[in-house]
């Protein structure tokens, strides 16, 4: 996937005026918070156990190392083989190894944003090898030839027209006078499309949800059941994991399991939780002959112990980006990259460099919607500030960004000066905006004014009310 996180200011203003996203957006966003409060008020314990969710997670960083290897072992005894990634390279190399070894020329593939992360679907195209996506949201930007733009709802960008197009486009050999009455009638279409290819998929490729150390096992969640048929009737299983997916325990991978979905999608579980541990055993009737975990770091490893650490105990359920006000106004494709919305503000820094993704950090109004939301109680807000912290230092921000910054610590510093020009810049702005209340354009705030109006101050200054409110309240 070609990185764009650079031009996010461009593409963020082309989302603003897309009417078909901005639909599409208003559409899924208020469906996917409705559902999240209803199921989270409908468990009277999902607090505590957000909280025993973070300690898990929290615990199993702090002894990642133990984990992988008891995991490790688990996997090799079950009769599977581990694949260790340093980078999206060497996983691209190990799963191109794989099937070419094994003859493979169609490639049945489940939802992952770790193959998304490494470029997979491009890399097995390149050598003559078909991918397909067989989850339908996955499916249907396949066909349009676009990315995923949102982590658990790769079509949120599409409305029912651009599906009912795009199928016509791509499915000539069926009759061009059908007519789709419903969306059941979409479903129809594609589960007959992708039937021959399941049957015919040499390798299955998936993600993983969890890794749990004391099974060996990989666990996946969906609501199609594609990713059963893309693990069992192939051959060759194939999965791809990141290190911090890794739990110590069945019993901790459940607790984990009862807040995913209804995080993401407001359903007490997905339709179809599924574990797989190994190959096919001689008594077995179904199942892969092989069993690999391609499991990648790509940059994971450099955030333990750093103040990004807490970005790992992420399990992917897109809360964040669900009530993100920025993310649901122009949508995932602005970010640029796999990771949109508040987890990808401050996951994407980190894998492909505050350089090119120093945009996103300060793509927010630091609400702390996604904190408040985020099963894992992961504090993005924060850490988004010190992503905005060292693009600061390294000198990536706009020169014109930091000349502010610097003549506000001037004042700042000097707190006399700073509550004589504030009250200053009060009245003249007061005075100015006397008429209509309110600035439609403002120099050095076009930023603000390009898409709203900035009120006129009224009254007197924060500095100037908290004297007088002491003063009236005896100094208390």
């Amino acid at each position: 996937m070609q990185i764009s996180s650079p031009a996010f200011k461009q593409e963020a203003h082309k989302a603003l005026v897309d009417q078909g996203l901005q639909k599409a957006l208003a559409r899924a966003k208020p469906f996917f918070q409705a559902k999240r409060a209803a199921a989270a008020a409908a468990l009277p314990e999902f607090e505590a156990l957000r909280d025993r969710a973070r300690e898990i997670k929290n615990h199993t960083l702090a002894h990642l190392d133990l984990y992988l290897e008891e995991w490790a072992g688990r996997v090799e005894r079950a009769g599977g083989q581990v694949h260790w990634c340093a980078t999206a390279e060497e996983a691209r190399a190990a799963v191109l190894g794989i099937c070419e070894r094994v003859g493979a020329r169609t490639v049945t593939k489940g939802k992952s944003m770790i193959a998304e992360e490494i470029g997979i679907n491009e890399h097995l195209e390149h050598h003559g090898i078909t991918p397909v996506e067989t989850d339908l949201g996955e499916y249907i930007i396949q066909l349009r030839r676009e990315p995923p733009s949102h982590i658990i709802a790769p079509a949120y960008h599409l409305n029912r027209e651009d599906w009912e197009k795009s199928f016509r486009e791509a499915h000539t050999d069926l009759p061009a006078e059908r007519v789709f009455h419903e969306r059941r009638d979409i479903l129809t279409e594609a589960r007959g499309r992708l039937r021959e290819r399941f049957l015919a998929a040499d390798v299955g490729i998936t993600g993983a949800n969890f890794l749990i150390a004391e099974t060996g096992s990989s666990v996946i969640v969906t609501n199609e059941g594609n990713g059963d048929l893309t693990q069992t009737l192939p051959r060759v299983h194939i999965v791809l994991a990141s290190i911090e997916k890794m739990v110590p325990t069945l019993e901790d991978c459940c607790a984990l399991l009862r807040l995913l979905a209804r995080s993401a999608t407001g359903q007490d579980f997905s339709v179809y939780t599924t574990f797989s541990t190994g190959a096919r055993r001689a008594d077995e009737l179904d199942g892969p002959e092989e069993y690999h975990v391609v499991l990648l770091d790509n940059g994971r490893s450099s955030m333990l112990g750093t103040e990004f650490q807490d970005m790992l105990r992420c399990i992917r359920c897109a809360a964040c980006l669900n009530h993100c006000p920025v993310y649901g106004a122009v949508g995932g494709h602005a970010y640029g990259w796999v990771y949109p919305g508040p987890m990808g503000s401050v996951l994407t820094p980190t894998l492909i460099g505050v350089d090119k993704a120093g945009h996103l950090p300060n793509a927010s109004t630091f609400c702390g919607r996604c904190e408040s939301v985020c099963p894992m109680k992961i504090p993005l807000p924060n850490m988004m500030r010190h992503w905005r912290e060292r693009e600061f230092e390294r000198h990536l921000s706009p020169s014109a960004a930091r000349t502010s910054l610097a003549l506000w610590g001037f004042f700042a510093r000097r707190p006399a000066l700073y509550r004589l020009a504030t009250r200053a810049a009060m009245a003249t702005l007061g005075w100015l905006g006397r008429k209509r209340g309110r600035f439609t354009r403002l120099p050095l705030a076009g930023g603000w004014t390009e898409g709203r109006d900035l009120p006129a101050p009224e009254g007197a200054t924060f500095f100037a009310r908290y004297a007088a409110a002491q003063r009236a309240g005896g100094g208390r």
